[in-house]
């Protein structure tokens, strides 16, 4: 895929952040080049705090010098602007499905798994622990035989679901959840997850 030069481009993020990874992989998809500013979220930079005043975090794209803010937002924004790869479906009830479950995983899912993991309550994350099995169980369910929640191709929910395939199996080891929501546990979801990991545009804008 031939690179699109997009003089002015930038995206302003963290390394190790599922969030501007997402739009990372979304440009590379596109084959847009741009430059990648890194942030230090304990140290913000004054072009952080100008072109997200509200927020104040990462990602932000910066384009024709305007700010577009908010992950799912920006990727929306990206397969609107540049030609090339479909992200989204063109198919307006396919696009919704698409939005919806990109929500899920974005909102629901990762939340829940945040607030889970870092519970020192064991109540909380017992209870916790069962609404993640439920959620896996449902995007278990979704995904059926397709290759990708999207059908054959890579697409915009399985960008947002880089976040199971990647950075949940290392917060499950790092935290100690229960062995009861690993990845490997869930088999249509772990060999979805392995399958999108093994992608080279993915692996080339994963962190170490």
């Amino acid at each position: 895929m031939a690179a699109e030069q997009e003089e002015g481009l930038k995206l302003l993020g963290v390394r190790a952040s599922p969030f501007s990874h997402r739009v990372q992989l979304a440009l590379k998809l596109k084959g847009v080049q741009h430059e990648y500013l890194q942030e230090n979220l304990e140290n913000k930079s004054q072009l952080l705090l100008k072109y997200n005043p509200i927020y104040k975090k990462v990602p932000v794209l910066l384009h024709k010098e305007k700010s577009i803010i908010e992950s799912l937002v920006i990727i929306e924004y990206i397969d609107e602007t540049w030609e090339g790869y479909k992200i989204l479906p063109q198919e307006p009830y396919q696009r919704a499905l698409a939005r919806f479950w990109a929500i899920f995983i974005a909102e629901k899912c990762m939340y829940t798994i945040w607030t889970t993991a870092w519970t020192f309550d064991e109540e909380k994350r017992e209870k916790g622990t069962e609404e993640v099995s439920e959620i896996l169980k449902t995007l278990e369910n979704e995904l059926k035989d397709k290759l990708f929640f999207g059908g054959d191709a890579l697409g915009f929910v399985d960008i947002v679901g880089v976040f199971l395939a990647f950075w949940f199996p290392i917060l499950h080891q790092v935290v100690g959840l229960p062995q009861l929501v690993a990845i490997e546990n869930f088999p249509k979801l772990y060999d979805w997850s392995q399958r999108l990991l093994d992608l080279y545009v993915v692996k080339e804008t994963l962190p170490p």
